[in-house]
């Protein structure tokens, strides 16, 4: 029988030679059945809008400032009434728990010990209740139901739960065309068949580690927190997952869930400065700049491309946050010299907690924090609030 110790003990060993977050990537292909890794790793018809994420902070090129004591620097942030050891988050991602075992636990525990806040994602397969119960500072992100009845019943959930953050996700209107989920193999719920079952038992370590020993603990997983109640089940050779009808969702919903909703409130999605006005005139007390990984509408611009537009528009009145494309701490000052307060980062953390558990999630929130801690005195600033646009320039 393998102990707890012992299970930490090889996790600990599988983070061995991952000097950066796109290490935990290359692990992660190796580890994940072929539908799960194209599932997390793609996007939307071409990748153009993926692309576009990663290739933006190249655009951008330092300015440092030289023989300036920066032995005092410290990297702690403020975001709303909390102070957090690093200005950057784990970003929402749907059924973590599929990728590693009690996926979404791992990265709140992850978040909570590294000082961070983590965000439960509306597609996720633990209920939001286990999840708050384990780490109380988690954020609740939501994709809004269709119908008015079904969006009450979902945000006095969230807020029965305990949890104080609410984000909306608002670039959901319809699905996208994500061709590479089918020429990967992979749907929601997953259809049983041989391809599938030859994925399991060609990718051993994942089928024991996290999913029969999920079934084994747990049962058949669900989307537990789309809506108030339980919703399709994760593997199903005939249900189909309720989607709900988003097409018709306006600033009047938002409206009513400011109404109804007493914690934070932010905005998740935004890529117009109009639309960032709108949100702080709807009473959103911040909006994270974001295409959604570029896994929705194709072509996007990358965030950061429209972050100082909307920082200059909103950014005096609410929180400016961002994510999409973040895996440097390099890129995470080029995101606050534009404007942004904080940033998100998603795919990495999930490799990360797929490949190594715990163990990687705390790694990766270390890799991140070192590179920002050792940037920032080649920067010459003590402070993220001294990273400004005055210490970058076009490439």
């Amino acid at each position: 029988m393998t102990t707890r110790s012992g299970n930490t003990d090889r996790s600990t060993r599988l983070c061995r030679g991952v000097l950066c977050l796109d290490d935990f990537e290359t692990k992660a292909r190796q580890h994940l059945p072929k539908p799960l890794f194209g599932y997390i790793a793609g996007a939307t018809e071409t990748n153009a809008s993926l692309r576009h994420n990663a290739e933006a902070f190249q655009a951008y090129a330092f300015r440092p400032r030289v023989l300036r004591d920066v032995s005092t620097r410290s990297t702690e942030t403020k975001l709303f009434d909390r102070t957090h050891a690093v200005p950057f988050g784990i970003a929402p991602m749907g059924i973590s728990a599929l990728m590693a075992y009690r996926g979404d636990i791992v990265l709140a525990q992850g978040a909570d010990q590294s000082g961070i806040p983590m965000i439960i994602s509306g597609s996720s397969l633990i209920p939001l209740e286990e999840i708050a119960a384990v780490s109380p500072q988690v954020w609740f992100q939501a994709y809004l139901p269709g119908e008015p009845d079904r969006i009450d019943a979902l945000i006095d959930r969230v807020g029965a739960a305990g949890i104080g953050t609410l984000l909306l996700t608002v670039d959901t209107a319809t699905l996208p065309n994500r061709e590479n989920n089918v020429r990967a193999g992979f749907s929601t719920p997953l259809r049983p068949g041989l391809r599938l079952a030859w994925q399991g038992i060609s990718h051993p370590r994942w089928t024991t580690g996290t999913f029969l020993r999920t079934i084994a603990r747990h049962g058949i997983p669900h989307f537990e927190n789309s809506y108030a109640t339980r919703g399709a089940p994760i593997i199903s050779s005939n249900v189909t997952r309720d989607f709900g009808k988003r097409d018709h969702l306006n600033w009047s919903h938002l409206e009513r869930i400011r109404r109804r909703w007493s914690g934070k409130l932010v905005v998740k999605g935004i890529m117009h400065p109009e639309d960032a006005a709108l949100a702080a005139d709807t009473g959103a007390d911040g909006v994270i700049v974001s295409n959604h990984g570029g896994r929705q509408l194709d072509g996007t611009a990358s965030p950061l491309q429209v972050l100082p537009e909307i920082a200059a528009r909103v950014g005096d009145s609410i929180a400016v946050m961002v994510d999409g494309g973040i895996r440097r701490g390099t890129d995470i000052m080029k995101a606050l010299a534009l404007g942004a307060c904080f940033v998100f980062v998603g795919r990495p953390f999930l490799y990360a907690a797929a490949v190594a558990g715990l163990p990687g999630v705390l790694k990766a929130a270390d890799i991140l924090r070192t590179e920002l801690h050792s940037n920032m005195a080649l920067l010459g600033v003590t402070s993220v609030t001294d990273i400004s646009a005055d210490y970058i320039t076009r490439a």
